[in-house]
């Protein structure tokens, strides 16, 4: 799961929202410097990841392009997840996807400060390409797997997968279908 996912999961609270966006960017026990809700979040986000990273149908969409992405292919499935729930709003949330992705930049601006150097950068241009909204595109997720290879310590074109995910797309919408709910069971939880 990447940002969006994320954020979704996150519900309509301010410090989860926080939290699930900052986490990458918090290791260890450093979740521990931040209030408990936020530290929540973070915790939450991890939990989400190791749902998926762990979770058979998860597990087939990232198979499917391991023969030619290898270890990359995790990263890319988290994406496409992304696009699909994306491409999907509407089935998810009683809002547009312009609206969450407006409120969820202007909640995480107000709390830039509490946010680790590397977070703030994300949101930076997160918010300045308009990420969230851009990753309903097939074309939006091929750039931000194009611009994420080039960040990557070793070069992989991960946007060459774009055309084995138009190929396999009606599959992967049934893993994610049948994938979605199971995770929103698993993480309602965090949410009391």
């Amino acid at each position: 799961m990447n940002y969006l996912a994320h954020l979704y999961l996150a519900g309509k609270e301010k410090e989860l929202i926080i939290g699930n966006f900052i986490a990458d960017s918090v290791k260890g026990s450093h979740y521990k410097n931040y209030s408990e809700r936020i530290a929540q979040g973070i915790l939450m986000h991890r939990a989400i990841d190791y749902f998926a990273d762990n979770h058979e149908i998860y597990l087939t969409g990232i198979h499917r392009l391991n023969a030619n992405h290898g270890k990359f292919a995790g990263v890319i499935t988290d994406m496409l997840y992304d696009h699909l729930l994306a491409s999907n709003w509407e089935k998810f949330s009683d809002i547009t996807l312009e609206e969450f992705t407006k409120k969820m930049y202007y909640i995480l601006g107000l709390q830039k400060d509490l946010m680790p150097e590397k977070s703030k950068i994300i949101l930076h241009y997160m918010s300045q390409y308009n990420w969230l909204l851009s990753y309903r595109s097939m074309e939006g997720i091929r750039r931000a797997l194009h611009g994420l290879s080039k960040r990557m310590k070793y070069y992989h074109p991960m946007d060459s997968a774009i055309g084995e995910i138009e190929a396999n797309l009606t599959l992967y919408q049934k893993e994610f279908d049948a994938f979605m709910p199971l995770l929103q069971e698993q993480i309602k939880n965090f949410k009391h």
